[in-house]
């Protein structure tokens, strides 16, 4: 890409280059004590909530592989992006309010004071064996994209140099700064991405072979056994059947927003329950402009290749790449400022996740059991030193393990590859929130069951298709992850029902439960759900009898609205845990905007 850039272009990359550094050194240059390194002093307001999480959540790896699985899957993959707009509800509904009245910097100390220590170790390992999964993972697909990026006869990457780069750079960023220099920078690298994702599907879909997101639609349609822009794959689609995205998906939308470190991690370094619950929605809305700005943009660049430029066997994941260098006017500096947002795009999520597993290394394995009483100075030194060491041994794993040719959609493989373990930590997290009736002793045994529930399930399923020939008809040959995830959900929440009964009957009923530790709402908190369901039933039923989707989009994305805008003061106190009108009525009107469009979308691509 380096031979595209003019004169303006290395200007324009080089002063954002410029700024992203001086503003992650500038806000590292305090001396921190632990809650400034690890929690940026609990002082994030709600825009900066909003960018962090962003850029925390979209990588490189995800604009890549977005666009990517648009480009050769097609427009389903958006349920990843709309589909979490649930999940932040719950965030900010009922998760947040519980989570921050207890103060806590990691979610395994809420799980120590809800279910014991031993809970809070098994989540701690996991999480961090995740991240570990995720990090190799973001060092891999970095270093590849890294070696498009800047690939000319005079200056190029190898993958082993580009990985070396990526892990030094992110580990001094952690170590200098903390969580202050992480939210400025992510800040900044959310402006980038969006920006160059917004710009890089403008071009393409204003091109006069698509005609915007209407001529793709009529594009789409008009040509038989495409239909690659539709919301819904059949239930045995090998990657995203639409059986397994309003199941097994869901969950593990509950998992990334509600029960993982490295993303809560930004509500809980809000200043108020305001601005966590804003930013967590304003998050919302920057991912709705993945689906139209990248995943349809894909859909738009597989007619492109193939009936304009006439380009065969082109991998998923350097679609961007091809159609952003096709798309873009050269001259302006807009290829400077794609590259800044790229690049940039390639250290965010792994600065989140080297962030949150030091924070669960210091306080939840050193502090615990090594140095109950260290000092804020002893905290941070060993926060900085689990940085380096985790670096390393991601950069030596994703060399060994990974090479720099291999094809596929990497963003569903990471997916699929950190699916075992989420199930059981979902359930006991949902469990302890909403009921004080579920025991303590119930979560180790989920936990500890989940992944091996998982692999149960894969293996019974393998053996039932073969003597069930509807199974392999209904869910495919193999059964899908998400599938496989809300199987073992179900079990690992009935696992943990049963067990809770069991020792509550045992011990003459459950043992008291901190009321710090669990969801308070007022008497009428089933009313509005209520609504929520009928509405979506009656729109259901309306497309199963004949009315278009399009058409019943609008009446159901309204009543979704309406939902938000409260009559009664117990369905205020249901939606936000602060005694403000103002507080309420601005938290109601973004949640009630991000839910109607997201019901929008589902009716009018379905």
């Amino acid at each position: 890409m380096l031979q595209l850039l003019g004169l303006l272009d290395w200007l324009v990359f080089s002063a954002l280059t410029l700024l992203l550094v001086t503003a992650g050194m500038w806000a590292g240059r305090k001396k921190k004590n632990a809650e400034e390194y690890f929690m940026a002093g609990r002082s994030l307001r709600w825009w900066s909530v909003a960018g962090s999480i962003y850029g925390a959540n979209v990588s490189l790896s995800q604009i890549i592989g977005m666009l990517g699985i648009g480009y050769s899957i097609g427009f389903a993959q958006s349920h990843y992006e709309i589909l979490a707009i649930p999940a932040i509800l719950l965030l900010c509904y009922v998760f947040i309010p519980v989570y921050r009245r207890r103060g806590v910097f990691t979610l395994s100390a809420y799980l120590a004071h809800r279910y014991g220590a031993t809970a809070r170790l098994i989540y701690s390992i996991s999480i961090i064996g995740i991240i570990l999964i995720l990090l190799v993972g973001g060092l891999y697909i970095g270093s590849r994209q890294l070696g498009l990026l800047f690939n000319t006869a005079q200056f190029h990457f190898s993958y082993l140099q580009g990985i070396v780069l990526i892990a030094f750079i992110s580990c001094c960023l952690i170590v200098w700064g903390g969580m202050s220099a992480l939210v400025i920078t992510e800040n900044i690298i959310s402006l980038l991405m969006v920006s160059s994702l917004i710009l890089v599907g403008w071009f393409t879909l204003s091109r006069e072979e698509i005609g915007g997101l209407s001529g793709l639609l009529q594009l789409d349609r008009g040509l038989t056994g495409q239909n690659k822009m539709t919301l819904y794959l059949p239930s045995h689609h090998p990657d995203l059947p639409w059986t397994g995205v309003f199941s097994g998906l869901l969950v593990l939308q509950g998992f990334f927003w509600t029960t993982n470190q490295f993303e809560v991690q930004r509500v809980l370094s809000a200043r108020t329950n305001r601005d966590a619950q804003l930013g967590a929605l304003l998050a919302g809305m920057l991912k709705l402009t993945i689906p139209f700005f990248s995943i349809a943009a894909g859909v738009a660049a597989a007619y492109l290749f193939r009936n304009t430029w006439h380009l065969e066997g082109v991998k998923p994941d350097d679609a961007f790449l091809m159609l952003m260098t096709k798309v873009v006017p050269a001259g302006a500096g807009l290829y400077g400022w794609i590259l800044a947002g790229l690049t940039a795009a390639i250290f965010s999520s792994i600065y989140s996740m080297l962030n949150a597993a030091s924070t669960l290394i210091t306080v939840d394995v050193y502090q615990q059991y090594v140095h109950k009483a260290a000092s804020d100075q002893q905290m941070v030194s060993v926060g900085r030193w689990s940085v380096v060491l985790l670096t390393t041994l991601a950069a030596a794993l994703a060399f060994f393990t990974f090479t720099p040719t291999s094809s596929g959609n990497f963003f569903l493989e990471l997916s699929r590859n950190t699916s075992y373990l989420k199930p059981g930590i979902v359930a006991i997290f949902f469990w302890g929130v909403i009921s004080r009736k579920i025991h303590p002793a119930s979560a180790v045994p989920v936990l500890i069951l989940s992944p091996i529930l998982s692999i149960a399930v894969e293996l019974v399923y393998g053996v039932a298709s073969n003597s069930f020939p509807f199974l392999r008809e209904t869910f495919g040959a193999q059964l899908n992850f998400m599938h496989r995830v809300m199987l073992v959900f179900i079990g690992c929440v009935l696992l943990q029902w049963l067990i809770s009964r069991r020792l509550n009957v045992k011990k003459g009923g459950p043992p008291a439960v901190d009321a710090l530790d669990v969801l308070s709402v007022g008497i009428g908190w089933w009313k509005p759900l209520v609504w929520f369901v009928l509405i979506q039933v009656i729109g259901c039923l309306s497309v199963f009898w004949g009315i278009k989707a399009a058409w019943v989009a609008w009446p159901a994305a309204l009543g979704t609205f309406l939902l938000f805008i409260p009559a009664t003061v117990q369905q205020r106190e249901l939606l936000t845990d602060s005694p403000d009108d103002a507080t309420g009525k601005s938290v109601h009107l973004f949640a009630g905007l991000l839910g109607s469009v997201t019901v929008w979308i589902l009716y009018y691509f379905s």
